[in-house]
């Protein structure tokens, strides 16, 4: 099997790629001015306590106020909100956790009131992002992720990923970490720490432990609300929580990050530090691997599966709706029920597919073909576990219902991947109205006479779409040719698959556009 990460960096996002036989599994965008994301920690002020909802409202410095509920504060909130109370307090060394007196668990079922006051101040960490309409989440129990390690600060456990198969090195982890991790330290062991050595884990706990005391000094006499600790961004915990050594070939078009990753990978496995590769293509490195085309094709409201068979992806706010339809499938063969089961297990590999890649999350409900025989309900449920059995984050799976309904239920802590594939009308840009097309190359050449009188540039790269590409390069004395003898400049045109029709920008060989308004 051979899979692949493509890694797109521009000046305003970074977009990751994850191919499974050049197939598109995952695709993750990043803005390069993200906030609240997942794992930040915020010194927080309780804005408004909410008895009915058993939550309270805090302002964390995002546009709305976050959502608390009771049952996120974690156990041990009394113990954290004293430790942080006296950080703020105490002037002058700062006291340890490994010395910190523990406090009493607070009882599962109290409530916020007792626990919490309006105008108090109160560590809190990310859970989940703003969504649509919604503040983000928040959540007390507060704890620091690795690549091995998980560092849950006040707790007092280990507990190891059940999926470690073995028991024998289950137990070798627990007992491990338990021997090296500090006082009123919890820990989580993730499944890529399976066979790790102890120096490995210790080096990395040490490293956790410091970023978490990193916190002191960030809240101590700081007014709320206030960042305390950034998460690695993104496109980091993307790598980090990706990146092993089962990848054939790592693709980055910024020399900078593909050195920084396959510094990375020389620490994991020195070995494969070839895999990472850097692109200095002429084309977008998403068309040259053909990633931009199967963008268009699978983010739209009907996907395509194989033999013929497609979905509809509906979505509103309060769950998605995914219904299967055979398509030309009913027409082949006279075994209605082999049919639909056919089509059904098609459709389930593709579903699995979705959800990944648009990181579709909260209720999802799939319309399946009816099918009568236990049986094939039952391998179909079985086969949508599997083909799920892939996906990292946390889901849940009902067998089907007696309507031929399935239902799933994934965690969403982001917006969901929503990609427009729909383009402009390429002639009148959604304006109704158009301009004679015979002019369109016309308009190219006035604006390369126009940048090349005001900027002077030694070299022009004009990118268009594919069709445009076509035309102005025809021919022995093409277009390209002409300009080129013209204004004796280095004139070169590159075809961008995602343009819409008559899009065109002017580059100059650094990257930087030659923004330019007729």
């Amino acid at each position: 099997m051979s899979k692949e990460l493509v890694v797109d960096v521009t000046s305003d996002e970074i977009a990751i790629a994850l191919l499974d036989n050049k197939q598109l599994v995952e695709l993750n965008k990043q803005k390069s001015n993200v906030q609240f994301t997942v794992g930040n920690i915020y010194l927080g002020k309780v804005k408004k306590i909410m008895p009915g909802l058993n939550a309270a409202f805090v302002d964390v410095g995002y546009e709305k106020d976050a959502f608390l509920h009771y049952l996120d504060l974690g156990p041990q909130f009394q113990t954290l909100s004293k430790f942080i109370s006296q950080i703020q307090q105490k002037k002058g060394k700062i006291p340890s956790l490994q010395r910190f007196r523990p406090e009493n668990d607070i009882a599962k079922d109290g409530k916020i009131g007792n626990v919490l006051a309006s105008g108090q101040n109160v560590l809190v960490q990310i859970a989940k992002e703003p969504i649509s309409t919604k503040g983000p989440r928040l959540s007390s129990e507060v704890s620091i992720a690795g690549r091995n390690l998980v560092l849950m600060p006040f707790s007092d456990k280990v507990s190891v990923s059940q999926k470690i198969e073995s028991a024998e090195e289950r137990n070798r982890l627990k007992r491990l970490l338990q021997s090296i991790k500090p006082r009123n330290y919890g820990l989580i062991v993730r499944t890529v720490a399976e066979g790790k050595r102890v120096a490995e884990l210790d080096a990395e706990l040490k490293n956790l432990v410091r970023k978490w005391e990193s916190v002191y000094e960030k809240v101590r006499g700081a007014n709320a609300p206030k960042l305390a600790l950034q998460e690695m961004d993104r496109t980091s915990t993307i790598l980090r929580d990706l990146l092993n050594v089962s990848f054939n070939n790592i693709h980055v078009n910024d020399e900078i990050l593909a050195g920084e990753i396959k510094e990375y990978i020389r620490t994991i496995a020195p070995e494969k530090q070839k895999i990472v590769k850097y692109y200095s293509g002429k084309s977008p490195i998403f068309d040259h691997f053909g990633i931009e085309k199967q963008i268009k094709v699978l983010f739209g409201k009907t996907v395509s599966c194989r033999n013929g068979a497609y979905l509809i992806i509906e979505h509103t706010e309060a769950l998605h709706v995914i219904d299967v339809n055979s398509g030309n499938r009913s027409k082949s063969g006279d075994n209605q029920e082999a049919n639909a089961l056919a089509v059904n297990l098609v459709a389930a590999e593709e579903i699995a597919r979705q959800l990944r890649l648009r990181d579709m999350g909260g209720i999802i409900v799939v319309d399946f073909i009816d099918m009568h025989s236990r049986e094939n309900k039952q391998m179909l449920f079985d086969k949508m576990k599997e083909f799920m059995s892939e996906d990292r984050t946390k889901h849940n799976i009902l067998p089907l219902s007696k309507f031929g309904l399935m239902q799933l239920t994934r965690q969403r802590v982001r917006p969901e991947m929503n990609i427009q594939t729909m383009e402009k009308c390429p002639t009148c840009h959604g304006t109704g109205e158009i301009n004679p097309s015979i002019l369109f190359t016309d308009e190219i050449g006035d604006k390369l006479k126009t940048i090349i009188e005001e900027s002077n540039p030694g070299r022009v790269i004009i990118k268009v779409h594919p069709y445009i590409e076509a035309w102005l390069t025809k021919g022995l004395i093409s277009k390209r040719v002409s300009w080129i003898l013209k204004y004796r400049r280095i004139i070169k045109i590159i075809p961008v698959m995602s343009y819409h029709f008559m899009e065109h920008h002017f580059y100059t060989p650094d990257g930087d556009e030659l923004d330019l308004t007729l």
